[in-house]
């Protein structure tokens, strides 16, 4: 025996539909997006009327009844048809909903069709009504030409509004299976559609409300926060994690998994569960560091409820990668400090030089008055070293103010090449420059340049007659035979403004670590060395030219 579905069935089954569409409902008025839920609220009106329409059908006694039902369950879907279109194009940051021109052939098709419907009683183009006994008494509709057109028409217009969604979630960095599956049941219907025509198990009718209804109930109270997340986040590239109410992790993105390992598996976990996120929380609306595979990123944490209308169904957790902007902000306080550091050693070195030239031209005048003509040129020789020393401490600056800025630009430069160009513009006769090895630096040349013309300078003003430039594994360093520096001096070395060791080496010194500093290396002497004075430069990029030259000799020799 054949099995019949009852008549309560299909009342019950579009009953149901009809309510769900007006339960979700009243949860779409509170989506916060304008478009999104003027589209999603008129859909689920007209398709709780389209619902409605079919759970009545079943109930009615003759055609004479069921035919204006019909007919306002015809209107009713087809501007389904169109509102879900809109939903779908609002949804996914579309603008088609927007365009003047879709939606007057919108308005058009839509009147047009509807005039065939509501005209349908005078020529029967659309459908015919008859009553029928099986599989139970009811009206049963034989469907005409125009109806295979406009239903060809709406399958064409709700594939495109599937796309559309399904497109969205397949780009988006989170798990979106359950709104797959979700958009998945508006298209079922379409298989009981196929099933009513062309077998008797089912009745003849369209049943796509239904699939509205269990899209509608599952995207706004099952799945309610990711189907807003994803919208909400579509255009947002940064790492973005949602909790719920008590601090549980809901879901999150793949740069929100990538910034934070621990989020994998973690859903449903506390976030103290997660460390590295916890401690982030602590950091809200604050700069907070982080390590990436190494590197230090700064991030700013912000986390906000996430509302639906009155509503909160939990916590979105926004982090925005602000390293550029904090490095941008460290190198400001960087040159801030430099330039006070700048005006306190100036003004030291400039007042000394200024004094002693003022007592020596004195102590000259005195002297050849009373016709001491060797003292009073003794006097003006020295008086002559100080206001060199001034030009020195300008030079000084000047260098400063125009290599001072970090760079921007660097490329792998031969160290000894620009160690012998830089002593060569360098006006010390006395002074041996001795490069070891045969390698490059990655760095900016010219500030490389300077640096070494300071550390020279330095080495003169200190007594040494050779400075030896050797690589090492991460920078390289400049050995002098000057004298060394006592080990309580050592950090003095590169105050601006303190005559360590000498007054004579006034800014050399400080400008090498300043110098050094603006290439991202840290500069330092080792206080260990008591051959002379040893510059080390470190956290630089070096490259062996030596070392590989010679692995390539002992390659070709073995083959």
């Amino acid at each position: 025996m054949e099995f019949v579905v009852p008549a309560i069935a299909y009342q019950t089954a579009f009953a149901l539909a009809a309510l769900g569409c007006a339960l979700a409902l009243q949860r779409a008025m509170c989506v916060t997006d304008g478009d999104t839920r003027r589209s999603l609220v008129g859909m689920l009106a007209t398709s709780a009327i389209w619902s409605g329409s079919h759970a009545a059908l079943f109930a009615l006694p003759d055609a004479q009844f069921a035919v204006p039902v019909y007919l306002v369950g015809l209107v009713a879907g087809f501007a389904t048809i169109f509102l879900w279109l809109a939903f779908a194009s609002a949804y996914t940051g579309r603008t088609y909903h927007r365009n003047p021109t879709l939606r007057r052939a919108a308005v058009g098709t839509y009147l047009a069709v509807v005039a065939v419907k509501v005209t349908n009683p005078f020529h029967e183009l659309y459908f015919r009504a008859t009553f029928v006994q099986e599989p139970f008494p009811h009206v049963a509709f034989q469907q005409e030409v125009f109806h295979w057109t406009v239903t060809g028409l709406s399958y064409a217009l709700a594939a495109i509004g599937l796309f559309m969604l399904f497109e969205l979630y397949g780009s988006a960095d989170y798990d979106t299976r359950g709104l797959v599956g979700l958009v998945g049941l508006t298209v079922i219907p379409v298989g009981f559609d196929l099933l009513g025509y062309s077998t008797t198990a089912l009745v003849d009718v369209i049943y796509a409300p239904l699939g509205v209804a269990a899209f509608a109930i599952g995207v706004l109270y099952v799945y309610e926060d990711r189907f807003l997340a994803v919208q909400l986040t579509n255009d947002v590239d940064e790492p973005v994690v949602f909790l719920d109410d008590d601090d549980h992790v809901r879901d999150y993105n793949a740069e929100a998994a990538a910034l934070f390992p621990a989020l994998d598996d973690a859903i449903g976990d506390h976030v103290d569960n997660v460390s590295s996120l916890a401690r982030a929380l602590e950091d809200v609306d604050d700069v907070h560091e982080h390590v990436v595979d190494g590197e230090t990123r700064y991030l700013l944490v912000s986390r906000e409820s996430f509302d639906l209308g009155r509503v909160t169904i939990g916590q979105l957790v926004l982090v925005t990668d602000v390293t550029a902007v904090e490095r941008e902000r460290a190198e400001v306080r960087r040159h801030d400090d430099q330039l006070e550091d700048f005006a306190v050693g100036i003004r030291h070195e400039l007042r000394n030089d200024l004094t002693v030239v003022r007592g020596h031209l004195e102590n000259a005048a005195a002297a050849l008055e009373d016709g001491e003509v060797g003292t009073a040129n003794d006097s003006l020789a020295t008086a002559s070293t100080a206001a060199r020393g001034m030009t020195d401490t300008v030079d000084g600056l000047a260098t400063l103010a125009q290599y001072g800025q970090s760079v921007a630009d660097t490329a792998p430069v031969s160290l000894g090449a620009v160690a012998r160009d830089a002593r060569s513009r360098t006006d010390l006769s006395a002074l041996d420059v001795d490069v070891a090895g045969d390698a490059s630096v990655v760095a900016d040349g010219t500030r490389l340049e300077a640096l070494l013309r300071s550390a020279y300078r330095f080495a003169a003003a200190n007594g040494a007659t050779t400075v030896r430039v050797a690589p090492t594994d991460d920078g390289f360093v400049l050995e002098d035979d000057g004298d060394p520096i006592a080990p309580e001096d050592v950090e003095r070395v590169f105050d601006h403004g303190d005559a360590v060791p000498t007054a004579e080496a006034g800014m050399a010194l400080p400008n090498v670590r300043s110098l050094g500093r603006v290439q991202g290396w840290r500069v330092d002497v080792d206080p260990e060395y008591d051959d002379g004075v040893r510059v080390v430069v470190a956290n630089a990029s070096v490259h062996d030219s030596t070392a590989d030259s010679v692995a390539e000799a002992t390659d070709a020799a073995d083959d």
